[in-house]
């Protein structure tokens, strides 16, 4: 392919790299974390408070801003870049997670996904060349091949089709794609968690020749450990020149666990969400900042943190910004727990040009208390169910 994006290795250690992602809004250093700005915008946070922490690069979301305000308003007002203010480089997802995530409010059949608007219940059709043609008009560096997402708790057989068709569905996309050399275009591997189907989806995937690649189909209901697993397989199946991306998970602990398994790239609405919700990230794992025991308690929420928050507010007016349901407490919230998630990429990224990552994972995760996996599996069926993803 003949985009502008450019992608250099500048250390290894074990398996996990640092490099350096060039695209026509600016240098990605790598590994590298993207906050989620769905519908242009990161949840409570102006893109240059985003920028003031740490971020290099954003993700939006084709379908969202498809919808709500339309591709002809973004188009008018100057592309994505202009409309939502952020100079930096940006990767739209296409609408496969949305393929997912919509459950009940859409169709999938071989032509594309019809989805019906959460919004106002009309009817919009999403084929491959469309979500190509809608990434176009936005103007992203990087934008995604439509696919199609499935539960882990799905059979082999329905993770086989849908497989197969998102092998179609990208040789569609790569082949309207050829014109535009601007913008790059990854490919997005599946197969679920079965590992022969993941080595086929790997092989049909890279033999299209995609400017970098993405593992999806993860974070969907699957313990950690065949999380960890499935992503090492796919990642060391994929080109070693090319970047790596591991769609939608960006817990710290799994961070770090997949840096080390050679991954470059993670995108992921966690840290942002459990902030509003009250939960933050220390070195510890995390805490509930709307607990009684941080009433009174005048330290930063995590010491030694460097962001705005932990620099100029106590655990207790963080606190009382919650209990008394003030917009403030999401927004400090917020600007800690992607602080917390920059920091961690920038600590790995040293550690691996440094050649010292393995005891730096080690150290980490030895400090580090994920939350309770058996809860969060419980809390990811209620919801696919909820939805109507798992039967």
């Amino acid at each position: 392919m003949t985009s502008s994006l450019r992608f250099e290795i500048q250390a290894v250690s074990a398996s996990a790299r640092a490099g350096l992602l060039r695209t026509p809004h600016g240098e990605v250093p790598t590994p590298a974390f993207l906050p989620v700005a769905t519908q242009g915008s990161v949840k409570t946070l102006e893109p240059t408070e985003v920028e003031a922490v740490g971020a290099h690069i954003l993700l939006a979301n084709a379908y969202h801003l498809y919808l709500r305000p339309g591709l002809n308003v973004v188009r008018n007002l100057g592309g994505l870049h202009s409309f939502m203010g952020w100079p930096g480089p940006i990767l739209t997802d296409s609408g496969g997670y949305q393929a997912f995530s919509l459950g009940n409010l859409k169709k999938v059949n071989d032509e594309g996904v019809l989805f019906q608007s959460h919004i106002d219940g009309s009817q919009h059709m999403f084929t491959p060349e469309a979500a190509i043609a809608h990434q176009q008009v936005l103007g992203a560096d990087i934008i995604m091949c439509l696919d199609q997402c499935i539960a882990s708790g799905e059979g082999e057989e329905k993770v086989r089709l849908a497989m197969l068709r998102t092998h179609r569905w990208a040789a569609s996309c790569r082949e309207v794609h050829n014109d535009n050399s601007q913008q790059a275009l990854f490919g997005i591997v599946q197969g679920g968690v079965y590992p022969h189907l993941r080595e086929e989806s790997a092989q049909a995937i890279t033999s299209l020749g995609f400017d970098g690649y993405a593992i999806g189909g993860l974070a969907v209901g699957e313990s950690k450990a065949v999380m960890y697993q499935v992503t090492e397989q796919v990642a060391a199946l994929l080109p070693r020149e090319k970047p790596r991306y591991l769609m939608g998970v960006g817990a710290p602990e799994d961070l770090v666990e997949c840096v080390s398994r050679g991954v470059d790239i993670f995108d992921c609405a966690l840290p942002t969400r459990v902030a509003r919700n009250g939960a933050l990230f220390t070195r510890k794992g995390r805490v509930n900042i709307t607990a009684a025991t941080y009433r009174e308690e005048m330290a930063p929420v995590d010491e030694g943190c460097d962001c705005p928050t932990c620099r100029s507010y106590s655990t207790a007016y963080l606190h009382h910004l919650f209990r008394a349901k003030e917009l403030l407490g999401l927004r400090l919230a917020t600007v800690h727990n992607l602080r917390f998630v920059f920091r961690l990429m920038e600590e790995m990224r040293r550690a691996i040009l440094d050649g010292s990552f393995p005891q730096y994972r080690e150290r980490f995760l030895a400090e580090y208390k994920p939350t309770d996996e058996a809860r969060r599996l419980s809390q990811k069926e209620r919801w696919l169910k909820a939805k109507g993803v798992l039967g």
